[in-house]
């Protein structure tokens, strides 16, 4: 696949970094830097989303994006880097560590440790949010160019909405509502699926850090790390105090510490 959108900056060992549904690279924006400054970062929009088109040999969804990825990156000369992901990214990421196509694993808010009644929330949730973008795109456009906007249209995505900058709200919910992947993607969550005694590879041996907003309101703190902290007790989990589900923009130093200490 030749037209991926990809951002690349640094040199030394590779980051590869994977956002989530909807979303593209630029939400690792406010850390690429810090990182860049150690190692050569890949930050990498997948098939159907951000500036990538979909590909109908990819099955969209954190097992597909993980196969896709790392055959991906084979072509890019580049094997078993530390991948960092980021909500359905950060399934993607521990699905390679389980595979044993990443060398390290930073998980920030990382699907498959819902319940049923948290798996349904973010699938309807972020439809919902697809759809307002989509019917009311001008007034939403005009709203997020305010703080009270922002802070009204991605207080579920960030505890600190109106820290977010203006161009980077309006093209994170454009993302959002053109993301040609965005059913068969959300669609995957209901079979991925975190459990005790599943066969976790090598991320029994690999270092693996889950880290979670104690203000995300997606993918809830409250109950779903607890889930990760009793299905994963082998990996190193982190508490990310005031940050919400996109913790990038809420607390950049503390995100890119947790990826160098990995």
């Amino acid at each position: 696949m030749s037209d991926v959108s990809f951002y690349r900056a640094g040199s030394g060992t590779p980051v590869v970094m994977v956002h989530g549904l909807g979303s593209r690279w630029q939400l690792f924006e406010p850390i690429i830097d810090a990182v860049a400054a150690h190692h050569e970062v890949i930050a990498v929009d997948l098939p159907g989303f951000g500036a990538t088109p979909s590909d109908p040999t990819v099955a969209p969804g954190p097992r597909g994006y993980a196969e896709w990825l790392a055959g991906w990156l084979a072509d890019q000369g580049i094997t078993r880097p530390h991948v960092v992901g980021s909500s359905m990214g950060g399934g993607v990421a521990l699905e390679m560590g389980r595979r044993g196509t990443a060398s390290r694993v930073t998980a920030f808010s990382p699907i498959g440790f819902y319940g049923l009644p948290g798996r349904l929330w973010v699938q309807r949730f972020l439809t919902a949010a697809r759809g307002i973008g989509t019917v009311a795109s001008s007034p939403v456009q005009t709203a997020l160019g305010t703080p009270a906007g922002r802070a009204a249209l991605l207080g579920a995505f960030y505890g600190h909405p109106t820290r977010v900058a203006t161009d980077y709200g309006r093209d994170d919910m454009a993302g959002l509502v053109h993301a040609e992947s965005f059913p068969q993607a959300r669609d995957s969550f209901t079979e991925f699926v975190f459990r005790p005694g599943d066969d976790f590879g090598d991320l029994r041996r690999i270092p693996t850090t889950i880290a979670w907003g104690t203000r995300d309101a997606i993918l809830i703190h409250r109950t779903q790390s607890a889930r990760a902290r009793k299905v994963m007790p082998f990996v190193r989990h982190i508490d990310l105090p005031g940050c919400g589900h996109l913790p990038f923009y809420d607390d950049p130093t503390r995100c890119a510490e947790i990826v160098l200490d990995n």
